[in-house]
């Protein structure tokens, strides 16, 4: 039982990646019109309708994955929290940022206020994507642990490697948001928004190319993976995906780079879990200490009770996404009423 909800929480994780993940990435973007004049401005505001409709829905997951963690693996959302507390608290304060951000520019009264707005979702999509990155990176190096399994100190996330899956994750994340607005935006903006995408490729490569070498350079990350072929599997997997999507937008297949892209977000989640399995909190003091997935889980009947409220949960989010991609179907086309 503890392997089907250690299975569901990294799901509803990567789910909330894929579908956050291009929210961000289009945050990301609007650094790139940071001026205030009337083109960089109508710019920022048709990308921002373009993800307007996913905007809220997609944070849903999120919130469906921090309930699961909260019910179902009560003592690893202590030690998370702890542990991890500058690298969490960075990435939620990066979505309340992006949140924030997006909902008030649209009551700013000026272009240079919305600009304002504009940049603190810029501010907001790195501290998500970079703390989410950091936190995946901080598992798979493993953790401190003292004698009776609480994590010590939290200068375990101040690494090379930590900083560099961030870094990863960041870059994924610009590339699947730059993706989706080649699938979204007008078609006639569609051949300038691919070559944008394609030129965040190597960026990515450089970013995964750069945290696989420290990882394997790095005793930790060695000594803490317990499947050391499904963590190769990882980097190599999401190479494959950028080169995919890479050769997609070149031939101007955009829903084929999109899928792509959300690939190489979807994998990260379970693929470090997997690697990590049976455990989840690996101690890089004593392995003795470290933290298995049965003893994070609540007890048999806490789960069993727990299942019999997830059960609607899954179809009704799956539901409603499906939904409001069909809703919300095809390219924008400039005439779109602009939600932000």
């Amino acid at each position: 039982m503890e392997l089907a909800w250690y299975a569901l929480l990294g799901l509803f994780f990567a789910t909330y990646l894929v579908l956050g993940g291009y929210d961000y990435g289009v945050g990301l973007l609007l650094a790139r019109r940071a001026g205030t004049g009337p083109g960089d401005a109508l710019a920022r505001r048709v990308a921002l309708t373009a993800v307007g409709p996913f905007f809220l829905g997609n944070e849903v997951w999120l919130v469906a994955a921090v309930g699961i963690l909260f019910g179902a693996f009560p003592t690893l959302e202590g030690e998370l929290l702890s542990g991890f507390y500058p690298v969490v608290l960075g990435a939620l304060a990066g979505v309340v940022l992006v949140t924030a951000g997006v909902q008030l520019r649209g009551r700013a009264g000026g272009e240079a206020a919305r600009a304002g707005w504009d940049r603190l979702v810029v501010v907001g999509s790195v501290l998500a994507a970079l703390g989410w990155g950091a936190l995946l990176g901080g598992l798979l190096q493993g953790v401190p642990l003292t004698a009776d399994g609480h994590v010590a100190g939290v200068g375990h996330v101040v690494t090379p490697f930590v900083a560099a899956a961030g870094l990863t994750l960041v870059a994924l994340v610009a590339l699947h948001g730059a993706t989706f607005l080649t699938l979204r935006l007008p078609a006639a903006d569609a051949p300038a928004l691919a070559r944008l995408a394609r030129g965040l490729v190597p960026a990515a490569l450089t970013a995964i190319g750069t945290a696989t070498v420290l990882g394997l350079l790095s005793d930790r990350v060695r000594a803490a993976v317990a499947r050391p072929a499904v963590a190769v599997l990882l980097p190599v997997a999401l190479v494959a995906a950028l080169l995919v999507a890479r050769a997609a937008l070149r031939r101007g297949r955009a829903g084929v780079a999109f899928a792509a892209t959300a690939t190489a977000l979807a994998l990260p989640a379970p693929l470090v879990g997997a690697a990590l399995w049976p455990r989840i909190l690996i101690s890089t003091t004593d392995p003795a200490t470290s933290l298995t997935v049965a003893e994070a889980a609540a007890s048999r009947p806490t789960l069993a009770l727990l299942g019999w409220l997830v059960l609607p949960l899954v179809p009704a989010l799956l539901g409603f996404q499906a939904m409001c991609w069909w809703v919300f179907r095809g390219r924008i086309d400039g005439r779109a009423p602009v939600y932000w």
